[in-house]
């Protein structure tokens, strides 16, 4: 399985010019830490406030102790997403543009699920393709958990509804509805979510009881003006960041917190099976610190 260090290589090499404590900070230039910070994509607030702290401490503590206190404050008080423990279905809306690993993360979570002993639903619910719940079926056969889908041009609403009555009728503990990736610039599209989310909860009261948006970790700022859009739509409840490992713009998470106030619950530190963790807060700022950039 991945790991911290080896996921956020790409990112540290730029901004561990000015975390590192190798790094005399005092010699550098604002305009540079500015830059390096910024082409990260940390937020532009928190860069600001980061200079101001180098230049005119707060309090007397190392230069790693302030800003991992800015950093972490940032981020905010981290949740842990409690997996079901019996009773009714929990039903999850994973929502995201296209190719932001939707389909993958659905079922990374299914297979955790099955490892704490819940059964699992993975609902198909992309009717906009041809063929655009295969995927997710055979992913479904890979992990070995129920599945339910749609053909292209079924309606997407009563796709989901079939799956939380066949879960429900499986004894399924959590549904997955892997939603179609769609553009927060589609108001057609954007639209259908309400309507899914009418129709899960005329089956199954609350439901769903979380959505969780996917955003894809290359994209940095962009992603959070998409989370922001979808937010205002369907009410998000959670944030899945994938790709960690494969971007240098891993700054954008500080901007979750403040902009969207949104919790961080999963990141995707690689593309194995077991490479979708929960957000640790202190090991994602601690791995910005790292000196040596592996494990």
């Amino acid at each position: 399985m991945a790991g911290w260090l080896r996921a956020l290589k790409k990112t540290r090499n730029i901004i561990g010019k000015v975390f590192s404590s190798k790094v005399n900070i005092e010699e550098m230039e604002v305009e540079e830490i500015e830059e390096i910070l910024l082409r990260s994509d940390v937020p532009a607030r928190l860069t600001m406030n980061i200079v101001d702290e180098l230049e005119f401490p707060s309090r007397k503590a190392s230069r790693r102790e302030r800003l991992t206190d800015m950093l972490l404050k940032e981020l905010g008080e981290a949740k842990t997403f409690e997996w079901p423990d019996g009773g009714k279905p929990h039903v999850i809306m994973l929502l995201g543009v296209n190719g932001s690993g939707k389909t993958t993360t659905a079922a990374k979570l299914a297979k955790k699920a099955i490892g704490l002993g819940i059964k699992p639903m993975l609902c198909g619910s992309d009717t906009f393709r041809a063929a655009g719940s295969s995927q997710l079926k055979l992913w479904s056969e890979k992990v070995g958990c129920d599945f339910t889908g749609g053909e292209m041009g079924h309606d997407a609403a009563g796709v989901a509804f079939n799956a939380v009555e066949s879960a429900i009728e499986k004894q399924c503990g959590i549904v997955l509805v892997d939603t179609a990736g769609r553009m927060h610039t589609k108001t057609p599209l954007m639209d259908e979510l309400p309507k899914m989310c009418r129709s899960m909860n005329k089956r199954l009261s609350g439901a769903p009881h979380d959505v969780w948006m996917v955003l894809d970790a290359s994209l940095g700022q962009n992603a959070i003006i998409q989370a922001r859009q979808f937010n205002e739509v369907v009410p998000l409840t959670g944030i899945i960041v994938t790709k960690l490992d494969g971007s240098s713009k891993a700054g954008f998470l500080f901007s979750v917190r403040s902009e969207l106030n949104v919790p961080i619950l999963f990141t995707g530190l690689g593309e194995g099976e077991d490479d979708l963790v929960p957000f640790d807060a202190n090991e994602f700022v601690n791995a910005l610190f790292d000196e040596n950039g592996e494990e």
